[in-house]
């Protein structure tokens, strides 16, 4: 079975990596890249997905994008309440909640993003904290994917042991019996088959490495097996 793999360059990238993943990955059936705005109205041949949307249809938002417009481009996936917006940008659960719902009614699949802090971890509040996230940013009905982000193994290079994530993931799975689900959190080339395997887990998030074609080529080749 195929697994999902899920680029989010960040505010990273150029053209000529642009270029790089059209080369490599042309028609790939199970690879969505998440680049900035401006590159996304290029991408032939490639899956389309945004790292953010503002969540009303139009209006005086200076600096923000509607899902419609983004629709317009052949986006089909939208990276919603990422840990890096809920900390730099102040998104509450309900507005993370909103945006998905905007994506909804745009055709556009939001894939919600939810995690704990290192010191949520260390207090061992794992599961409050998700299943909280979870009552106040998932909308109504289906269309949407999930993805387990722990906030402290982003960019960091540490990740939780297996069965931390095999954990966590089945208590997603019992809560979102037909959900896509995700794991995001400093998957490389190296640990990509170990997570791929993992029961529940239907894809991975990738930062860091999605600005390294090689290494995306590695993951993906896990992910294709």
């Amino acid at each position: 079975m195929q697994k999902w793999v899920v680029a989010n360059w960040k505010m990273n990238g150029s053209k000529n990596l642009l270029n790089e993943y059209k080369n490599a990955f042309a028609e790939s059936s199970n690879l969505i890249i998440c680049p900035p705005f401006v590159y996304l109205g290029e991408p032939a041949g490639l899956k389309l997905g945004a790292q953010n949307i503002y969540q009303q249809p139009k209006g005086a938002y200076t600096g923000e994008v509607s899902a419609q417009m983004l629709a317009e481009l052949s986006v089909k996936y939208c990276l919603i309440g990422h840990s890096e917006r809920r900390q730099y940008f102040h998104e509450a659960n309900d507005i993370v909640r909103a945006k998905a719902e905007t994506c909804l009614r745009a055709a556009i699949t939001p894939i919600i993003c939810i995690g704990e802090t290192l010191e949520q971890y260390e207090a061992h509040q794992t599961t409050h904290v998700l299943e909280k996230q979870l009552a106040e940013c998932l909308p109504n009905g289906t269309g949407f994917w999930v993805a387990y982000e722990p906030v402290w193994a982003i960019g960091t290079g540490h990740t939780p042991t297996i069965d931390e994530i095999t954990a966590v993931h089945l208590m997603l799975r019992e809560k979102l019996p037909s959900t896509t689900l995700l794991y995001g959190g400093s998957v490389n080339g190296d640990n990509a088959a170990a997570i791929f395997a993992i029961n529940n887990v239907d894809g991975a998030l990738v930062g860091g490495a999605s600005l390294d074609v090689k290494a995306v080529e590695k993951i993906y080749n896990h992910a294709s097996l």
